[in-house]
């Protein structure tokens, strides 16, 4: 999972189309009682309080801090303090919980659920990524069962005052957190709609990922990344001095990953996987038609714009650690060849998560735990919708629906990257899935109910609130 897991798309929003039908037009300022002020209901939870509020038309915005146990099955060995944001709309919408998996936004943002439904939107950091972490840190309580349970929690604060239809939706790494949390507390949402989320049953099979470069976009473009690639490495020496000078230049150092020569590599592997990842086809036309005979900058500059040189430099990683912890303790990272680079070209391959995280910070993987959800899933999934990218390779190894599933949908969104979005499905596909988006939240017209054809998004497009915040990140990060 490399660059394609290291380019992080935190994906805090998936825009979505346009509509007003039903929409809910301002805030309130009040709870249900009609007297109470919304800030005082919230910091009326025990263990929440105020980090800000930020001002925004026709919504609250407020940056919370939230006590949580450290260990949830032991809540008396320690609490740390975790961020959350909520996007408070009125207390009669339906409620969106977001995570992206990564850090939260605290610049008001809406995820394309909450457009849909015209509700409020709480968002969650993921455990552990800075400033919610617990000091010192424990990293054995760095897991998938302990996130969904900060979300379990999280959820039952807020039910009291947000008791209409709750959803939960991320993407990438927060549609894989919004699928765990499902399976391990099914009833707390009413629904889950899990964007360009991985699902690596099996760590050590990773064929998927190479049918999936032999056949995507067009042999023209694949050919033109392939050149690139195998370009930067048969070159390594001119442009490995390249490299040494612009990591002096700005403060780069290696010691997590080893050497300054393990970290050129990784980034030029990632090349191709990050194209994909974050361009579409149309773009190949601005990677370099004949590699052989570009210069040694056209190299350089393509690679950079692509997989960013700083990735993986200490300075690069720090944000991540805790991505690359999971990756390699649960989640597994994919492994793939590159049949179009002679072998004596590379001397590492894709390297494991381990490469990537500090010697001191001890890692085990558990091989069971993406098995298991993986068989939840396909067998007790209710009113779950994955959305994936045609184009996106994350995509190549996605969650599947067996016999067991309900009310339950995958569909991908043809021509599209790390970004799919139910607004880019196929028109019968987008109305079916925001049909049921407007179901499982209770806001569903009767005309919806009779018709899924007729379902708009609630909500009128906003240019900032709908803004998608993509967060650079290595291939190795979902």
């Amino acid at each position: 999972m490399r660059k394609a897991l290291r380019w992080l798309l935190a994906l805090t929003v998936l825009i979505g189309t346009l509509g007003t039908a039903g929409a809910a037009t301002a805030a309130d300022a009040t709870g249900t009682d009609g007297t109470t002020d919304i800030k005082e209901r919230l910091l009326s939870i025990p263990g929440m309080s105020l980090v800000e509020e930020k001002p925004y038309t026709g919504y609250r915005f407020f940056v919370l801090n939230y006590t949580q146990p450290v260990d949830h099955r032991k809540p008396s060995k320690g609490t740390f303090q975790q961020r959350i944001t909520v996007l408070h709309k009125d207390v009669a919408r339906p409620t969106v919980f977001f995570t992206s998996g990564y850090n939260v936004s605290t610049t008001p943002r809406r995820s394309e659920p909450t457009q849909i439904v015209d509700g409020n939107q709480v968002s969650l950091e993921y455990r552990f990524f800075t400033p919610s972490r617990p000091a010192p840190a424990d990293w054995s309580k760095l897991d998938i069962w302990q996130a969904a349970s900060d979300q379990h929690r999280v959820f039952k604060a807020l039910k009291g005052i947000y008791a209409k239809k709750w959803i939960s939706t991320g993407g990438s790494k927060g549609g894989m957190t919004a699928t765990y949390y499902e399976r391990f507390y099914p009833r707390d949402m009413d629904g889950v709609v899990a964007y360009v989320a991985p699902n690596d049953v099996v760590n050590k099979e990773d064929s998927a990922y190479d049918r999936f470069f032999a056949r995507v976009g067009s042999k023209e473009c694949r050919d033109r990344l392939n050149g690139v690639q195998r370009e930067a490495l048969v070159r390594r020496e001119p442009l490995e001095k390249k490299y040494a000078a612009y990591a002096q230049d700005n403060g780069l150092t290696f010691n997590t990953i080893g050497s300054l020569d393990k970290a050129f590599e990784a980034t030029v592997l990632d090349y191709v996987w990050g194209f994909w990842q974050y361009s579409l086809l149309k773009d190949c036309d601005q990677i370099p038609a004949d590699a052989k005979n570009a210069t040694d900058d056209e190299i350089w500059n393509s690679v950079d714009t692509i997989s960013g040189f700083s990735a993986y430099a200490d300075q690069g990683l720090t944000t991540y650690t805790p991505y690359y912890y999971q990756a390699g303790t649960q989640l597994g990272a994919p492994t793939i060849g590159f049949p179009h680079i002679e072998k004596q070209y590379i001397r590492y391959g894709y390297q494991p998560p381990r490469n990537f995280v500090p010697r001191d910070i001890p890692m085990k993987f558990q091989p069971s735990a993406m098995r298991d959800v993986d068989t939840w899933v396909r067998h007790n999934a209710r009113h779950m919708l994955f959305v994936n990218g045609q184009n996106d390779p994350w995509s190549a190894e996605p969650f599947r629906l067996g016999k067991g599933a309900k009310d339950s949908y995958v569909f991908t969104a043809p021509g599209m990257n790390h970004g799919a979005n139910v607004a880019g499905l196929v028109p019968e596909q987008k109305a079916l899935a925001t049909a049921r988006i407007l179901d499982w939240a209770g806001v569903a017209t009767s005309a919806v109910q009779a018709d899924p054809q007729a379902a708009k998004p609630l909500a009128k497009f906003d240019a900032k609130l709908d803004k998608r915040d993509m967060h650079r990140e290595q291939m190795l990060r979902p």
